[in-house]
């Protein structure tokens, strides 16, 4: 049993929700853990877009998400959960290599959704999609900590009765922890964590129907509260208003950001 192992789970057993932001590469890692933060998980999102390829479609192999997650861990210390989509491939046994190889990573946890890459046809079946966490369970078991996940919600069926269905089966095929991300509200938040419990639930900031504070979603029962891609889209929102002052002769608009220094000595010895 690893020590980010041991640490990350420590974290979903305390009483208060935590937060475990996203990170894309060295610095923003570096900055999360300046700011406090104990622990962090990649986003797949980040990933794909930082290397000028789209998310969802496979365009990034299992080795490079693996590699991205190891990076923050390296850079901060801190335990991190590799945002590992739908394990890079439709069988439970491509689920199972994907647990193993974060393992031997060192990475602290995973996250695994019931998604397929095929906009045809974009979440998996039930039985099939409860086998993949089954597999991966067994792969995971007492060395990371695994995460379900059911896409309904953002895939285009937003059904609460199947998506609880779901993280109920996974659940019980030994997911340590489930996610639903997009939510439609606070009562549907309290749903899945009656429905899964005493396990514990992960939210994507909060409920589609508006922001809830850390208090409000630690009071419904959630436990983690991780951001996606948020923070990356963010970042980038920045990047387009400089860009598009400096496309228009504002030249001072490239100035005023983080000093050089400042990022330099995040990365002291």
């Amino acid at each position: 049993m690893s020590f980010a192992y041991e640490t990350f789970l420590a974290l979903h057993e305390r009483r208060e929700a935590f937060v475990m932001p996203n990170a894309w590469d060295g610095t923003s890692a570096a900055i999360l853990k300046r700011a406090g933060f104990e622990a962090l998980g990649s986003t797949s999102a980040g990933i794909a877009f930082a290397l000028g390829r789209r998310d969802g479609c496979h365009a990034v192999s299992r080795e490079e998400a693996i590699a991205n997650a190891v990076l923050l861990g390296g850079v901060t210390g801190l335990p991190v959960n590799g945002d590992l989509e739908d394990g890079f491939g439709p069988e439970p046994e491509d689920c199972a290599a994907t647990v193993r190889a974060a393992i031997d990573a060192g990475l602290a946890g995973l996250g695994l959704e019931d998604t397929t890459a095929d906009p045809a046809h974009p979440l998996h079946d039930f039985e099939p999609a409860v086998a993949r966490i089954r597999a991966a369970a067994v792969a995971a078991r007492g060395r990371i900590l695994l995460t379900g996940r059911s896409d309904n919600f953002l895939l285009g069926n937003p059904d609460l009765d199947d998506t609880i269905r779901r993280l109920v089966a996974f659940a019980e095929a030994g997911a340590d922890v489930l996610y639903a991300p997009a939510l439609p509200d606070l009562d549907a938040i309290r749903a899945v964590v009656r429905a899964v419990a005493p396990k514990p639930v992960n939210v994507l900031i909060g409920p589609a129907s508006g922001p809830l504070s850390l208090a409000e979603l630690s009071a419904a029962g959630v436990r983690r509260v991780s951001v996606g891609g948020a923070l990356y889209r963010r970042a980038m929102s920045a990047l387009v208003e400089a860009a598009t002052a400096l496309r228009a002769g504002e030249m001072n608009a490239a100035l005023g950001g983080v000093p050089f220094g400042e990022i330099t000595e995040l990365f002291s010895a």
